[in-house]
């Protein structure tokens, strides 16, 4: 549907140019992140080994929470989304930045960017969301244990993931569409290596203050909104763990909240960096840096810190591993007996 609308969109727009006898643009040209050959090679190598360790940990994760029934609970469905988000936000990046490190044209084409910048709105926006499910998750756990599961039905946790992927597919679409009505008719250079909002509005033959605010609006929506549900379930929880009389029961509570705290300051404290201090928009060089930290290193870190820091996650593992260990030595004992 957003790739039949952004098509008519585009017609439309070549029309227009056409009429106004200017050169619409047909596609983008990436300037990159190095041409150094060696820095290529061993940038080459780091987002290889980053890429498949983000897939193979967010699949191993989605796998074990399928396969272990000791954590189909709210909290790892969650984190079975998150992962799932994850593992398509990288890979909405990271393959084309891979094509793209040693080739002379780092071209990408008008409705391909469309696609990549709405991919990866769509899965940032729907993280940002689910963190902010996460959080909701982890007051009810805390603050109002005797409750939890009567709160915390099947329905609810399903409506409490759609959610954020609906609120994220409207935000994104509007976001997208907004940016793409706008005219590219001169420079085609991105001074990017993916397409961002940024560097393409700087390339529109319009003025773009209106279109910068409402974008600047939705985005701060979606990073307002979700940091809101976030801050105050975590204020509530901080002041239900201070009413606790256990140290023991304190430490609990923390370490429970750990690993979603980690993961909420890695994806925030980046977008921040990239997108809302001041003067973000003039070092390109050090945004380009913290945008391919966010937009493939943080999907990769986000399954170790649950699994590193989690016992639940261990020694689900454990028990995975020690089942198909098991698993094997029975075929193989059948296979020697009618042997």
């Amino acid at each position: 549907m957003f790739i039949i609308k952004m098509f008519l969109l585009r017609t439309d727009y070549k029309r227009s140019m056409e009429d106004q006898n200017q050169t619409a643009v047909t596609e983008f040209l990436f300037l990159g992140l190095t041409d150094q050959l060696h820095q290529q090679i061993l940038l080459f190598v780091t987002l290889v080994f980053v890429y498949l360790v983000t897939l193979g940990g967010n699949l191993g994760m989605i796998t074990l929470i399928c396969m272990d029934p000791r954590l189909h609970t709210p909290m790892y469905f969650f984190l079975s989304h998150l992962s799932f988000v994850d593992m398509c936000s990288s890979s909405s990046i990271a393959p084309k930045v891979l094509c793209d490190i040693f080739a002379e044209k780092k071209g990408i084409s008008f409705l391909g960017c469309a696609a990549q910048m709405w991919f990866l709105g769509l899965f940032v926006a729907t993280e940002c969301f689910l963190l902010a499910s996460m959080a909701y998750d982890r007051y009810l756990a805390i603050c109002k244990p005797l409750l939890y599961s009567q709160i915390m039905s099947q329905r609810v946790c399903v409506q409490l993931v759609m959610g954020p992927y609906a609120v994220a597919l409207m935000s994104t679409m509007t976001h997208t569409t907004l940016t793409f009505c706008l005219p590219f008719c001169g420079p085609n250079v991105i001074n990017h290596f993916f397409c961002d909002v940024s560097p393409l509005l700087s390339l529109a033959c319009a003025d773009t203050s209106v279109i910068k605010l409402v974008l600047f609006t939705l985005a701060g929506a979606v990073g307002v909104l979700s940091g809101l549900i976030i801050m105050v379930s975590y204020v509530c929880i901080l002041v239900a763990i201070l009413r606790l009389q256990s140290a023991g029961g304190r430490r609990k509570a923390f370490s429970t909240c750990s690993s979603h705290l980690a993961a909420v300051s890695i994806l925030y404290g980046t977008l921040f960096f990239v997108y809302v201090r001041p003067g973000s928009g003039s070092s390109l060089d050090i945004n380009e840096v913290v945008s391919l930290f966010y937009t493939v290193v943080t999907p990769m870190l986000n399954p170790l810190i649950y699994s590193l820091r989690n016992k639940e996650v261990k020694n689900a593992f454990g028990r995975t591993v020690e089942r198909n260990f098991f698993l094997k030595k029975i075929d193989r004992i059948l296979i020697d007996h009618r042997g």
